[in-house]
Protein backbone atom coordinates (compact mmCIF):
# COMPACT_ATOMS: atom_id res chain seq x y z
CA UNK A 1 0.00 0.00 0.00
CA UNK A 2 1.42 3.45 -0.90
CA UNK A 3 2.37 5.66 2.05
CA UNK A 4 1.19 9.42 2.27
CA UNK A 5 2.90 12.60 2.36
CA UNK A 6 0.93 16.02 2.63
CA UNK A 7 3.28 18.90 0.99
CA UNK A 8 2.07 21.62 3.50
CA UNK A 9 2.78 24.01 6.95
CA UNK A 10 -0.37 24.24 7.20
CA UNK A 11 -2.16 22.68 10.61
CA UNK A 12 -5.63 23.31 9.40
CA UNK A 13 -4.70 21.17 6.23
CA UNK A 14 -3.11 18.54 8.84
CA UNK A 15 -6.33 18.67 11.27
CA UNK A 16 -8.52 17.88 7.81
CA UNK A 17 -6.44 15.20 6.63
CA UNK A 18 -6.27 13.40 10.13
CA UNK A 19 -9.98 12.67 10.13
CA UNK A 20 -8.99 10.14 7.59
CA UNK A 21 -7.24 8.06 9.83
CA UNK A 22 -4.50 7.47 7.33
CA UNK A 23 -0.64 7.63 8.71
CA UNK A 24 1.05 10.29 6.46
CA UNK A 25 4.23 12.45 6.88
CA UNK A 26 4.10 16.15 6.40
CA UNK A 27 6.53 18.44 5.02
CA UNK A 28 6.81 22.25 4.28
CA UNK A 29 7.32 22.63 0.13
CA UNK A 30 8.41 26.53 0.88
CA UNK A 31 8.13 27.33 -3.33
CA UNK A 32 7.27 30.58 -4.38
CA UNK A 33 3.92 31.65 -4.84
CA UNK A 34 4.09 34.78 -6.87
CA UNK A 35 1.20 34.28 -9.31
CA UNK A 36 2.11 34.50 -13.21
CA UNK A 37 1.15 37.53 -15.43
CA UNK A 38 -1.96 37.08 -16.61
CA UNK A 39 -2.43 33.52 -14.58
CA UNK A 40 -6.28 32.82 -14.43
CA UNK A 41 -6.97 31.89 -10.80
CA UNK A 42 -7.59 28.20 -11.92
CA UNK A 43 -3.69 27.95 -13.30
CA UNK A 44 -2.38 29.36 -10.11
CA UNK A 45 -3.87 26.70 -7.74
CA UNK A 46 -3.62 24.17 -10.31
CA UNK A 47 0.23 24.88 -10.62
CA UNK A 48 0.79 25.49 -6.84
CA UNK A 49 -0.68 22.72 -5.76
CA UNK A 50 1.13 20.55 -7.89
CA UNK A 51 4.49 22.93 -6.96
CA UNK A 52 4.13 21.93 -3.39
CA UNK A 53 3.89 17.65 -4.11
CA UNK A 54 6.86 18.10 -6.82
CA UNK A 55 9.15 19.50 -4.45
CA UNK A 56 8.61 16.88 -2.28
CA UNK A 57 8.86 14.02 -4.44
CA UNK A 58 12.64 13.01 -4.89
CA UNK A 59 12.48 12.84 -1.16
CA UNK A 60 9.50 10.67 -0.48
CA UNK A 61 10.13 7.49 -3.20
CA UNK A 62 7.12 5.25 -3.32
CA UNK A 63 4.91 7.78 -1.73
CA UNK A 64 1.01 9.43 -2.67
CA UNK A 65 2.16 13.49 -2.18
CA UNK A 66 -0.55 15.63 -1.44
CA UNK A 67 0.08 19.60 -2.49
CA UNK A 68 -2.98 21.91 -1.93
CA UNK A 69 -3.29 26.02 -2.57
CA UNK A 70 -6.26 28.42 -2.14
CA UNK A 71 -7.18 31.69 -3.48
CA UNK A 72 -9.65 34.01 -2.93
CA UNK A 73 -11.35 35.46 -6.28
CA UNK A 74 -13.35 39.01 -6.03
CA UNK A 75 -14.83 41.26 -9.15
CA UNK A 76 -12.49 39.19 -11.15
CA UNK A 77 -9.50 39.66 -8.99
CA UNK A 78 -7.22 37.11 -7.75
CA UNK A 79 -6.49 37.71 -3.84
CA UNK A 80 -3.93 35.21 -1.49
CA UNK A 81 -3.18 35.91 1.90
CA UNK A 82 -3.09 39.30 3.65
CA UNK A 83 0.11 40.60 4.08
CA UNK A 84 -0.90 42.74 7.47
CA UNK A 85 -3.90 43.33 9.56
CA UNK A 86 -4.89 46.64 7.89
CA UNK A 87 -4.91 44.92 4.51
CA UNK A 88 -6.98 42.17 6.12
CA UNK A 89 -9.36 44.42 7.30
CA UNK A 90 -9.83 46.38 3.81
CA UNK A 91 -10.43 42.50 2.36
CA UNK A 92 -13.17 42.15 4.36
CA UNK A 93 -14.62 45.58 4.52
CA UNK A 94 -14.72 45.04 0.43
CA UNK A 95 -16.57 41.93 0.76
CA UNK A 96 -19.19 42.90 2.91
CA UNK A 97 -22.59 42.14 1.32
CA UNK A 98 -20.79 40.29 -1.33
CA UNK A 99 -20.22 36.57 -3.03
CA UNK A 100 -16.40 36.14 -2.74
CA UNK A 101 -15.17 32.65 -4.54
CA UNK A 102 -12.67 30.32 -3.10
CA UNK A 103 -10.70 27.83 -5.55
CA UNK A 104 -8.56 25.43 -3.40
CA UNK A 105 -6.03 23.44 -5.57
CA UNK A 106 -5.29 19.60 -5.05
CA UNK A 107 -2.35 17.77 -6.55
CA UNK A 108 -1.49 14.03 -5.75
CA UNK A 109 1.48 13.06 -7.35
CA UNK A 110 2.36 8.96 -6.88
CA UNK A 111 5.99 8.89 -6.99
CA UNK A 112 5.98 5.17 -7.51
CA UNK A 113 5.01 5.90 -11.54
CA UNK A 114 5.60 9.58 -11.76
CA UNK A 115 1.70 9.93 -12.59
CA UNK A 116 -0.15 12.86 -11.12
CA UNK A 117 -3.62 14.29 -11.03
CA UNK A 118 -4.84 17.92 -10.54
CA UNK A 119 -7.79 19.25 -9.88
CA UNK A 120 -9.47 22.19 -7.86
CA UNK A 121 -12.60 22.75 -5.93
CA UNK A 122 -14.84 25.99 -6.36
CA UNK A 123 -16.90 27.39 -2.77
CA UNK A 124 -18.67 30.09 -2.75
CA UNK A 125 -18.92 32.68 0.36
CA UNK A 126 -21.92 35.19 0.53
CA UNK A 127 -20.47 37.37 3.57
CA UNK A 128 -23.20 39.62 5.47
CA UNK A 129 -22.85 43.68 5.76
CA UNK A 130 -19.79 44.08 7.99
CA UNK A 131 -19.90 47.14 10.38
CA UNK A 132 -15.83 48.77 10.52
CA UNK A 133 -15.98 47.97 13.93
CA UNK A 134 -17.16 43.85 13.67
CA UNK A 135 -13.73 43.77 10.84
CA UNK A 136 -11.88 45.13 13.33
CA UNK A 137 -12.31 43.36 16.45
CA UNK A 138 -12.55 39.71 14.03
CA UNK A 139 -9.21 40.76 12.37
CA UNK A 140 -7.72 41.50 16.24
CA UNK A 141 -9.06 38.48 17.78
CA UNK A 142 -8.36 35.83 14.96
CA UNK A 143 -5.62 37.93 13.44
CA UNK A 144 -6.10 35.69 9.62
CA UNK A 145 -3.02 36.75 8.19
CA UNK A 146 -2.16 33.45 6.76
CA UNK A 147 -5.47 32.87 5.18
CA UNK A 148 -6.90 33.85 1.75
CA UNK A 149 -9.43 35.78 2.06
CA UNK A 150 -8.68 37.33 5.10
CA UNK A 151 -10.80 34.54 7.19
CA UNK A 152 -10.84 31.47 8.69
CA UNK A 153 -13.68 29.29 8.61
CA UNK A 154 -12.58 26.93 10.88
CA UNK A 155 -12.50 29.61 13.58
CA UNK A 156 -14.42 32.79 14.15
CA UNK A 157 -14.64 33.64 10.44
CA UNK A 158 -18.19 31.60 10.18
CA UNK A 159 -19.99 34.69 11.88
CA UNK A 160 -19.13 36.38 8.71
CA UNK A 161 -21.44 35.34 6.40
CA UNK A 162 -24.84 34.86 5.56
CA UNK A 163 -24.85 31.50 3.42
CA UNK A 164 -22.18 29.37 1.96
CA UNK A 165 -22.17 27.60 -1.14
CA UNK A 166 -20.69 24.59 -2.38
CA UNK A 167 -19.57 20.70 -2.91
CA UNK A 168 -17.31 20.35 0.13
CA UNK A 169 -16.59 22.78 3.23
CA UNK A 170 -13.60 21.19 3.93
CA UNK A 171 -12.15 22.85 0.34
CA UNK A 172 -12.97 26.34 1.90
CA UNK A 173 -10.94 25.20 5.26
CA UNK A 174 -7.97 24.00 2.28
CA UNK A 175 -8.45 20.53 1.88
CA UNK A 176 -11.37 19.38 -0.39
CA UNK A 177 -11.52 15.76 1.65
CA UNK A 178 -14.56 14.52 -1.19
CA UNK A 179 -12.11 14.57 -4.02
CA UNK A 180 -8.63 13.63 -2.18
CA UNK A 181 -10.69 10.60 -1.03
CA UNK A 182 -11.50 9.88 -4.96
CA UNK A 183 -7.92 10.50 -5.27
CA UNK A 184 -6.56 8.71 -2.97
CA UNK A 185 -8.93 5.52 -3.84
CA UNK A 186 -7.80 6.08 -7.52
CA UNK A 187 -4.27 5.34 -6.62
CA UNK A 188 -4.87 2.36 -4.68
CA UNK A 189 -5.31 4.28 -0.85
CA UNK A 190 -8.89 3.66 0.11
CA UNK A 191 -9.24 5.55 3.34
CA UNK A 192 -11.61 2.72 4.23
CA UNK A 193 -9.73 -0.07 3.20
CA UNK A 194 -8.35 -2.58 5.35
CA UNK A 195 -5.47 -1.26 7.42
Amino acid sequence: MPRLVLASSSRFRRQLLDRLEIPYAWESPDIDETPHPGESPQALVHRLSLAKAERLATDWPDHLIIGSDQVAVFEGETLGKPSDEASARHQLARFSGHRVSFLTGLALIDTRNAGHRVCHERYDVVFRRLSEAEIARYVARERPLDSAGSFRMEGLGITLFERLEGDDPNALIGLPLIRLCQLLREAGLDPLGEP
